[in-house]
């Protein structure tokens, strides 16, 4: 759960983000950048959120503040259409991103979010510095796969050029962590990175912010504005989704790299662009193309050099690796003891398929650690990993006991008998309240339903009376 510092004078625009993010993340609320300074001075927050126009010290200032004397933590600002030239000053002066007012909420919801991500790649990528002596600027991906040193000799044949890398991979590979790879050996390693979420900017600024405009353009550009383009000039522009552009963005984006120049909105002059593009998709870009979803010259303008990032379950291997990673990091930062990974355990996240890949490897073991009590995690750590497994793979393994044996084979067994245990345990101790018993396993009262009726068990039976 992040903590987030959302500052804004008007008190029904701090209401709403409270309403919006509570849920999921601890928000506490400033109405004045001064009172936003003091809270800043006494607790560390990892996102803030801030208007730019306040009373007193203007969000822009309070940018600054923060990023000189609390650098990790990540900073989103809000403007009205008519300052979005401000919020391009502020992304050039490290903000994450911005968001335009009146915002709509899921657009916000996903800024917010990718922004709580790139904290936390900061903090494995700091962590990871400290363990392998500064290595990890070079190499910031773990594994031990070949799947995943595949990647790394691809990275090491292109980040050294100027060559467009188009990265492909599921939700949650890592694909800006490869992005920032390939920015980070380059020699533009000193220039910005910009990311650009193609999908999160609403269609109506997304020419604007990328192409920059001219004075006048449209109501509300009361000066010229370079644009997202022009903040990574000598650097490198990350086109995040680029799938999610919109049909006229993607003419426009395909003639900026077939004549290495740029337009602004309202502008008549073109300028030279020196940029390189990563871009990025979780998409099928060629069966995009095949259906008329993109363009076909634009896809082989982007797709110079393709790298594809291998879901967690191609590289199960990797999986220990990972996770030992993941259980020293959040040990170390919520004031752990470092735990132990029971075989078991480590045999239940190897057998598991991992829809969310490895962001949703890290924030399982982030909830691990947060729960344990002990020194040790074991399969009983990880109970919503036993409700995934499927019947079908719980009846092939029971037949494979039947006849030779592998050690993962004997492990996912083991694993799903000592999750069984412990939910029988459960029942027996709260004489069969399913509510009580949901609470203590810290999860939901529907997966712990699951659960139970993945192994067979009934609640009733436990009851007293």
């Amino acid at each position: 759960m992040a903590r987030i510092l959302v500052v804004d004078d008007k008190l029904n625009v701090l209401k709403l983000f409270v309403r919006m993010l509570q849920k999921e993340h601890t928000v506490e609320t400033a109405s004045t950048a001064e009172s936003a300074l003091e809270q800043l001075a006494g607790e560390e927050f990892d996102l803030v959120v801030t208007d730019v126009r306040m009373p007193g010290m203007d969000g822009l200032a309070l940018l600054e503040r923060v990023r000189r004397f609390g650098p990790d933590t990540e900073v989103v600002v809000m403007t009205a259409y008519a300052t979005v030239e401000q919020a391009v000053q502020a992304m050039k002066a490290g903000a994450f991103h911005y968001v335009t007012k009146p915002f709509q909420a899921e657009a916000l919801l996903l800024v917010v979010e990718r922004a709580l991500e790139r904290r936390r790649l900061r903090r494995t990528n700091l962590a990871l510095r400290r363990t392998l002596g500064g290595s990890i600027g070079e190499r910031p991906i773990l594994g031990k796969s070949s799947a995943i040193r595949g990647v790394l000799e691809l990275l090491d044949r292109v980040k050294a050029t100027d060559t467009r890398v188009l990265v492909t991979g599921e939700t949650g590979t890592g694909k800006e962590l490869v992005a920032r790879a390939v920015h980070e050996g380059s020699p533009r390693r000193e220039a910005a990175f910009i990311p650009v979420h193609c999908g999160a900017i609403p269609r109506d600024l997304l020419e604007s912010e990328l192409f920059g405009y001219v004075q006048g353009a449209f109501s509300g550009a009361i000066r010229s504005s370079e644009g997202l383009l022009g903040a990574a000039q000598g650097g490198t522009l990350f086109l995040d989704e680029v799938s999610e552009l919109q049909p006229d963005l993607q003419v426009k984006l395909n003639r900026l790299l077939q004549e290495g120049e740029a337009r602004p909105v309202g502008g008549s002059a073109p300028h030279q662009v020196d940029v390189r593009f990563v871009a990025a998709s979780n998409r099928d870009l060629a069966e995009d193309v095949r259906r008329g979803r993109f363009r076909e010259d634009l896809y082989f303008r982007l797709n110079v050099f393709p790298i594809r990032v291998p879901a967690l379950r191609e590289r199960p291997e990797d999986i220990p690796v990972l996770a030992e990673h993941f259980l020293r990091f959040y040990a170390n930062r919520l004031g752990k003891p470092v735990l132990l990974m029971e075989p078991g355990a480590l045999a239940l996240l190897q057998g598991y398929a991992w829809p969310g890949n490895v962001r949703e490897l890290e924030h399982l073991v982030e909830r691990a650690v947060l729960l344990a009590d002990g020194d040790i995690l074991d399969q009983a750590a990880f109970p919503d990993l036993s409700a995934a497994t499927p019947r079908a793979e719980q009846a092939r393994d029971a037949n494979a006991s039947s006849g030779p044996l592998s050690y993962k084979g004997y492990m996912n067994q083991t694993a799903r008998a000592s999750a069984r245990r412990y939910l029988v345990e459960l029942l027996r101790r709260t004489a069969g309240n399913v509510t009580e018993a949901a609470r203590e396993a810290g999860i939901e009262r529907e997966s712990f339903h699951r659960m139970l009726r993945r192994h067979d068990l009934g609640a009733k039976e436990y009851r007293s009376g």
